[in-house]
């Protein structure tokens, strides 16, 4: 199987989004409308991490989540990491951050805000220049989880707007819910716009850029965290992420990791 499994007892299906589906296709109702339908979840994204290099605890399961081409983690078993960014805002790391991915031959995926292209188009036309997928973080970054459809499809789509308007090209399908925060109805939406729902399985506190973690503090969280499949999630607001990245992407090879695409996520497991 390509997905992270939880080592712990599975929480609950997504009883919800399923109801939410039969509730759609049977007799053409809206999602959400119906009193016999079960209630909508919200969703905050939190991991547990329980041993060291192996894959956390989450609440919701890899298998759980496959079903609306959403993921949090690749597959175990492989040497294979897969590092994303997410783009609120340029301060000055993007640049450095980008030469290390490029001098190790690593392709990432840089979620930005609307505003990032707007006001950052050169770096933007930078990372799709140099094999970075750009996904989409809404324009405003908004709790997603407790809107309506039409709000949520409009986050999305004027971001796609501006990033066809700087960049020639279409907007690749990957879309990361701000603050990890999403509802049942959210994931739905989201596959229906041909999207891909990416979360994440490691992590660390490097997006408080008046408290930024030293070098070794960041090495002991990230190292420890380490798993197979990873999905990595760094800020490129953090000057801590950009002075340590080379370093990083170095142990991680050391440790006998390659770097993937998102765009393997889903995809049948190699033989």
């Amino acid at each position: 199987m390509f997905y992270c499994m939880k080592k712990q007892t599975t929480h609950r299906v997504l009883t919800g989004i399923m109801a939410l589906i039969l509730a759609s296709a049977v007799g053409g109702m809206a999602l959400g409308t119906d009193p016999q339908v079960a209630e909508v979840q919200s969703h905050a994204w939190g991991l547990s991490f329980q041993q060291e290099n192996q894959p956390p605890s989450a609440e919701l399961t890899s298998d759980e989540l496959a079903p609306y081409d959403a993921y949090y983690c690749g597959q175990q078993g492989t040497k294979r990491l897969y590092i994303t960014f997410d783009a609120g805002y340029e301060n000055g790391n993007t640049a450095p951050i980008l030469d290390a991915l490029k001098k190790h031959n690593a392709q990432a995926a840089f979620f930005v805000v609307g505003t990032y292209i707007e006001e950052n188009p050169e770096l933007v036309k930078r990372m799709v220049d140099e094999g970075h997928l750009v996904g989409n973080h809404t324009w405003h970054h908004p709790d997603l989880s407790q809107t309506d459809r039409a709000t949520f499809e409009k986050e999305l789509l004027d971001v796609e707007e501006i990033f066809g308007q700087v960049t020639g090209q279409e907007m690749p399908k990957f879309y990361r819910p701000p603050e990890g925060k999403f509802s049942d109805e959210n994931l739905v939406w989201a596959k229906e716009m041909g999207y891909k729902t990416i979360l994440w399985s490691l992590a660390y506190v490097d997006w408080n850029t008046e408290d930024q973690p030293t070098r070794d503090k960041a090495f002991s969280k990230l190292l420890p965290r380490t798993h197979d499949g990873a999905i990595v999630l760094l800020h490129s607001t953090s000057a801590t992420n950009a002075q340590i990245l080379d370093e990083l992407l170095s142990k991680w090879e050391e440790m006998g990791y390659t770097f993937g695409s998102l765009t393997e996520l889903g995809a049948p497991a190699q033989q």
